[in-house]
């Protein structure tokens, strides 16, 4: 049984990294269930974090609701999309506050990589003008960090 929401875990990551490669959105029919699908599983399988991933819903979501609105504050514009927001609020819900920073770091470290090749590919061009998906960065350090929210679970 839990294998099936680990499945939709997989599958519901997938689709929100081909959304946002293909068009840069994450969109709420995926990013809402996911959301939804971690806290049931936490009250399902793993009662006793529920609360860590009621937790960690509510503080990867305004951590990036933060650093969202100061940008736009600051500089006048969006450096992160909304759906990024509500991605990491999502992946809190699954994994749990403990593990945020640490999935946030590792999402962080991989998009600085893809913005280093997207320069070298592109001749030192601009990033500011080059949009990059951070979605496929938080869905792989996500993936990343099941290792150890899945084995916490089923202790």
């Amino acid at each position: 049984m839990v294998a099936i929401w680990i499945s939709a875990y997989v599958l519901l990551n997938a689709g929100l990294v081909m959304k946002d490669i293909r068009d840069g959105l994450l969109p709420d029919r995926l990013t809402c269930p996911l959301l939804w699908m971690g806290l049931s599983y936490h009250l399902i399988f793993a009662p006793q974090h529920l609360a860590d991933a009621v937790a960690g819903a509510l503080v990867g979501y305004l951590l990036l609701c933060f650093f969202y609105w100061a940008y736009r504050f600051l500089r006048g514009y969006e450096g992160l999309g909304y759906g990024d927001v509500k991605f990491l609020g999502a992946l809190g819900a699954w994994h749990g506050w403990q593990l945020l920073s640490l999935l946030l770091i590792i999402a962080s470290v991989m998009g600085l990589i893809a913005a280093f090749v997207v320069c070298q590919i592109k001749g030192k061009a601009p990033l500011r003008k080059t949009p990059l998906p951070f979605g496929p960065c938080l869905a792989a350090a996500g993936l990343i960090c099941s290792v150890f929210t899945f084995q916490v679970a089923n202790l």
